[in-house]
């Protein structure tokens, strides 16, 4: 009986083992290391949606066709989008739905994401997740919102020549993004116990994980952000094995 144990686990795939962030709780400090490990030359300073450059002061450098008539002010900066929103994996968490004791200021109750911020040590270490941030268009990142990834048919480019949709509380991204948005995803999944894909985002994020290949991009950022958050993306570090 041993030997036939012995044999099965043998035969079962090794799993890696994902470890979440424990280091970095403060989400403000998650976007001034991004700004200077990961964003820090003009060569990397490029928008995770649209492909936008940007300088070291945030500002865009909007391209020809681009629509900008769209939350207009936010257009002309950078801001550090969470591609799993923050929203999606807050809800899991009490102090969100619900509240708490702490969350009350001037006699007046508050919850969501400022009470989680507050309260919950395990919510602000999510938040501040250096894997799931990379810098967008303020503008894009606002028409987003909180909104699920999904294929849209018959539907046009929101914002000109960066053909990104928006429709019925779904959004479509460009192919360039398409792959890194499905292994930021993963890897949410495979190290965060209180955030679950649905059966229909694993269907779609395994294809694009598949269809589009990992970034040089996304392997640097990677090994950066492992130097100073201390924890490995499984995800990526078998991905950028082949580069």
């Amino acid at each position: 009986m041993k030997l036939l144990f012995s044999l099965v686990a043998l035969s079962l795939p090794v799993m890696a083992h994902a470890t979440p962030n424990t280091s970095i709780d403060s989400f403000s400090k998650a976007k001034r290391l991004l700004m200077d490990k990961v964003y820090n030359h003009d060569s990397v300073r490029r928008t995770v949606y649209c492909d936008v450059p940007f300088d070291a002061k945030k500002q865009t450098h909007l391209p020809s066709g681009f629509n900008a008539s769209l939350y207009e002010s936010r257009a002309k900066r950078i801001e550090f989008e969470h591609v799993v929103p923050a929203e999606n994996f807050g809800r899991s968490f009490k102090e969100w739905r619900d509240g708490d004791n702490a969350c009350v200021k001037n006699g007046k109750a508050f919850k969501g994401r400022k009470c989680a911020t507050k309260v919950s040590k395990e919510f602000r270490l999510m938040q501040a997740d250096g894997y799931n941030l990379f810098a967008a268009v303020g503008s894009v990142n606002a028409y987003r919102s909180n909104y699920n990834f999904q294929m849209l048919s018959g539907t046009k480019s929101d914002f000109g020549s960066c053909d990104f949709h928006v429709d019925s509380r779904k959004a479509q991204p460009p192919e360039s993004a398409r792959g890194l948005i499905a292994r930021t995803y993963l890897y949410f999944d495979t190290t965060y116990s209180s955030f679950r894909l649905s059966k229909q985002q694993s269907q779609l994020f395994t294809a694009w994980d598949k269809q589009y290949p990992v970034s040089q991009f996304e392997c640097d950022k990677a090994k950066i952000v492992e130097g100073y958050q201390h924890n490995k993306n499984v995800i990526l570090d078998e991905r950028c094995g082949s580069l």
